[in-house]
């Protein structure tokens, strides 16, 4: 059965959801977060499979995620290195586990979020960019963009009368 591709949707959560929705490549990003790049360590901390690792570092490097770059000839040997794409995925990352903090860790914290200079954890939030104002529900809303089909924003303007915020 083919998967469907959301790549065509005028959704940028789907879109997303299109280079980023597989547990293995959010678990990838993660770890070249925490400063892995090459084939050997990202396949010992995940314990995945050569096959499906390959797959997944070429889909996060054909999606401009992740950038493939030569560091030996002789065996030829590659790294993996966070784009700046894959970089501005970080907050996605630390909203995942704050939020997984909260909800799925009932033996309690085990990776958390710190104030390099104080030792202090910290809670992450989303924050307007020009305001520098907490998002908040009932506040903020999604609203339909400049290049919003018709179907578009007609399923949001349905959603409005849903929800309480974003």
């Amino acid at each position: 059965m083919q998967r469907k591709t959301f790549r065509n949707m005028q959704c940028p959560i789907a879109r997303s959801l299109e280079r980023v929705g597989e547990w293995w490549s959010i678990l990838i990003l993660r770890d070249a977060f925490y400063g892995t790049t090459r084939f050997d360590e990202f396949q010992r901390n995940l314990d995945i499979a050569p096959n499906m690792l390959t797959r997944r570092l070429n889909a996060l490097v054909e999606e401009g995620l992740l950038e493939k770059r030569q560091y030996s000839e002789r065996p030829p040997r590659y790294e993996y290195v966070l784009t700046q794409c894959g970089r501005d995925f970080r907050p996605v990352l630390l909203a995942m586990l704050a939020w997984g903090n909260r909800y799925f860790a009932p033996e309690g914290v085990s990776v958390q979020l710190v104030d390099r200079e104080t030792g202090q954890a910290v809670d992450p939030v989303l924050v307007d960019a020009a305001s520098g104002e907490q998002l908040k529900m009932g506040r903020h809303v999604v609203a339909a963009g400049p290049a919003a089909s018709e179907r578009t924003r007609a399923r949001i303007a349905s959603a409005a009368t849903h929800m309480t915020g974003s």
